[in-house]
This record gives C-alpha cells, structure tokens and sequence, in this order.
C-alpha cells in the first residue's frame, strides 16, 4: 500500500481563535490517537500536504512527523467546509504493524463482460469494501472481476477472495450488477419463454 509523509507541528491551545488563525495561514488543524500514543497529539500541518491523501480514490498509509515524534497512521475522518469545501479538519489513527486495522479498500472493475456487449450497463453498487488486516497485508484495491456476468447478473462479495485480510462487508452484498436497458428487457422476456 502507498505511505504518504505528512509533516505536522504541535499545537497547545484547542479554542477557536488559534484554529481560526491556523487555516488562514493555509494549515489544516489535525489529532492523531491510537496504539502507541499515550494521549492524544493534537497539530496542524500544512494543507498543501494533503493533496495526495483526500482528493483520490487511492487509499494511502500516513507517516506522521509531527516535530520528531513519527508513527504510521491511517486517515479515519476529514471534515470540509459545507460551501467552499476547503478541508477544515482532520482525524489520524495511529497503528502498530503487529496489530490488525479496519480500513475501507476502494473496489476496482475488472474483465469484459457478456452482459455489456450485449447492451447491458455496469452498475457499481459498492465503491469500496471494509476489511481488516495487517497494514502491510492491505491491497491497494480490490479487484472483482466481470468476465463471468451476463444481463441481470452480479458480483458479490462472498465471491471475493481475499488473501492476507479479512473482508467485514456483508458476503450477501453486490458489489456489481449488468443492468437490463429497458430496450432490451422485453427482447429478454422473449428469450427466456
């Protein structure tokens, strides 16, 4: 999985007017919690930096330095600005490589599928799976293959095969479906009688 190194600096005061003043000069207040931090670290880093980390579809492992004190984290929540959609916040929990995490693996399609060259559209009814794994044993994506799916059929999860991780979403979930254009649903009523 990718690492994306994100530089942080400490910061004392949690009221209102420093969190103010810190994205005003383009910084974006943060807190990392979790297995080896003994209290909460709350900093702000520079927004530029998370560039990279929010505005993909990627999943990325953190490397914290926040004035010396380094840890891998995983990023569990970003909060925007309901208008102007400028990231106000963020959340980091911290991780041990000998401990398993939950994180949600971003799905990706793959294979030609009969149903489509049929005239059947893909429906994308999961963008990402929840798992649990070790850090190093989490993939990139999730690959799910379609080669197999004519019109009106799906993919679910239990027909996912995970190696190393463990797959928390709901097997009886799909993850994709070949849709019946409604040109097509009658021809396929035909067809089936």
């Amino acid at each position: 999985m990718k690492s994306i190194e994100i530089i942080g600096f400490k910061r004392a005061n949690l009221d209102s007017a420093e969190l103010t003043q810190i994205r005003e000069e383009g910084s974006v207040p943060c807190v990392v919690y979790g297995p080896g931090i003994k209290e909460q670290i709350h900093f702000h880093s520079p927004a530029i930096l998370f560039k990279d980390l929010i505005y993909t579809a990627d999943v990325h492992m953190v490397d914290l330095n926040i004035e010396g004190t380094k840890c891998k984290a995983i990023l569990r929540e970003a909060q925007f600005h309901p208008v102007s959609e400028v990231l106000l916040h963020a959340d980091f929990l911290a991780f041990s490589d000998k401990k398993a995490i939950k994180m949600d693996i971003p799905v990706k399609i793959t294979g030609s599928s009969p149903g489509i060259q049929k005239g059947g559209k893909l429906e994308l009814k999961s963008r990402t799976l929840s798992v649990k794994g070790l850090a190093h044993d989490l993939p990139d994506v999730i690959e799910v293959g379609i080669g197999h799916l004519d019109l009106g059929k799906s993919v679910k999860v239990s027909e996912v095969k995970a190696e190393g991780f463990e797959i928390l979403t709901n097997p009886n979930v799909s993850i994709a479906t070949i849709g019946i254009p409604r040109a097509l649903r009658g021809k396929k009523a035909d067809a089936d009688a």
